[in-house]
């Protein structure tokens, strides 16, 4: 895998399971057809708008037959978490190998991408730490809201996250870089999306969050 990035305003929401792969049995189409609308939810609506029932209700089935593919909605939420993961991965290897064609580098690429404007609408498709982060990291402290599952699920996101941006630096940037610029990168785009009501204020953080993570680390601001 080149990067586990999350940003997908752009591109359609697709299954990343190759057509070589052995169909699935109806139970596990049946399975992935909750995660997917599970995985949808979670981005759309935040941890607390994935009702099982409403998930059930969108996958066209019953309530009742939740409990054939999961023992908890903790447990759903944990594999869609997980599937987010696995998809945004196939998703983002297919966009960064487009846009290099023309010669950008890989990190201008992630940037550009990342704090698209297009993203600041698109809970679904983009990244799914500047979505959930705020909440998933109140499951990681001491409390009513704890869960080792979805602690667990949180960790991977950001580090994930955190790696893929490591893979992305020019040769030239020091990997202790990478948790700066993913900082970066989460903070502006949820920064940007509390203006959405405010257009040019919300572009204005994007543009300054772009100009200065390009300037301070791609290629040619590295001297190469």
């Amino acid at each position: 895998m080149i990067f586990i990035i999350f940003f997908a305003a752009t591109v359609p929401r697709s299954s990343s399971a190759s057509t070589t792969q052995p169909a699935l049995s109806k139970k596990e189409a049946t399975h992935e057809r909750i995660l997917e609308v599970a995985s949808r939810a979670l981005r759309r609506h935040g941890l607390d708008g994935v009702g099982v029932a409403d998930v059930m209700k969108e996958a066209g089935l019953t309530h009742g037959g939740f409990y054939a593919h999961f023992e908890s909605r903790e447990a759903l939420l944990a594999e869609a978490l997980a599937r987010v993961r696995r998809d945004m991965a196939a998703v983002i290897a297919r966009r960064v190998a487009q846009q290099r064609a023309g010669q950008r580098s890989a990190f201008r690429v992630l940037i550009e991408s990342y704090l698209a404007s297009a993203n600041l609408s698109a809970f679904e498709t983009a990244c799914p730490v500047a979505a959930l982060g705020s909440e998933l990291a109140r499951c990681t402290q001491p409390g009513p809201q704890r869960s080792d599952t979805l602690q667990t699920a949180a960790r991977d996101l950001a580090t994930d996250l955190i790696g893929g941006v490591r893979k992305a630096l020019p040769e030239a940037v020091p990997a202790t870089a990478a948790p700066v610029i993913a900082s970066t990168l989460v903070g502006a785009l949820q920064l940007a999306r509390m203006l959405a009501d405010q257009p040019k204020e919300a572009e204005a953080v994007l543009a300054s969050a772009r100009s200065a993570l390009l300037n301070q680390y791609d290629v040619p601001a590295c001297g190469n």
